[in-house]
């Protein structure tokens, strides 16, 4: 019997991120998982050859690489709404759950454990959970620097928000990352920066988007 993992994990290219914002930039979630790929070996590299860690970079890499993969089932919930509240996170993260293990499940007896840790997370440390979470981040923050400097001010909080979220990881890794490899200070990200300082809650965020007329709509439907 043929496996349905590959097809089913290959349409990750269709599923779009950002949904509930204009964008000047498509971004869907193969491209993102590649990107958030790349940023987990840089910061598993930093981790051994820049603070002497032992963190291994290729097993990151493929943590990344993974770390989306429910949503070939689930499609891309928007950040602001998969945290809109505690209600809906809890049953957000049952979905997933039960997503990631389809996936395992679709594979070959032989290849079942070694999926469980890269797509269900069995046997991952925390430093690796936080490290591959911030590496997530980086990915959106990179993406939404992108879209102010195009002119995009609808992604003023987001920036604001996702670089009070990795300066809160407190982690060397991500700090060395953001110094080396993304150019944050530009007028356009200043700008940003103080057009959402009395606004940088990711509930206010969310309590924008739900009064966006896509979601008007869907309440009213129902």
């Amino acid at each position: 019997m043929k496996s349905g993992f590959f097809s089913a994990i290959s349409r990750l290219r269709w599923i779009q991120r950002w949904s509930l914002k204009r964008n000047t930039l498509t971004e869907n979630v193969m491209e993102h998982s590649w990107e958030v790929a790349v940023i987990a070996h840089l910061l598993g590299a930093i981790n051994n050859k820049v603070f002497d860690g032992s963190v291994n970079p290729d097993r990151l890499s493929t943590l990344g690489l993974y770390h989306d993969s429910a949503e070939s089932i689930t499609g891309d919930l928007p950040t602001p709404v998969k945290y809109y509240s505690e209600e809906i996170q809890k049953a957000y993260k049952v979905i997933e759950q039960d997503a990631e293990k389809s996936l395992v499940t679709m594979l070959p007896a032989p290849l079942r454990g070694l999926f469980n840790e890269v797509i269900c997370g069995e046997g991952v440390s925390p430093l690796e959970t936080n490290l591959v979470k911030a590496a997530d981040n980086l990915s959106a923050f990179v993406k939404a620097l992108a879209e102010i400097a195009n002119g995009n001010r609808e992604y003023e909080i987001t920036v604001r928000n996702l670089k009070d979220r990795l300066y809160a990881y407190d982690l060397a890794e991500v700090n060395y990352f953001l110094e080396h490899f993304v150019e944050q200070e530009s007028n356009t990200v200043a700008a940003a920066n103080s057009n959402a300082a009395n606004c940088t809650s990711p509930q206010f965020e969310a309590d924008e988007i739900l009064k966006s007329p896509k979601i008007r709509a869907f309440k009213l439907a129902h």
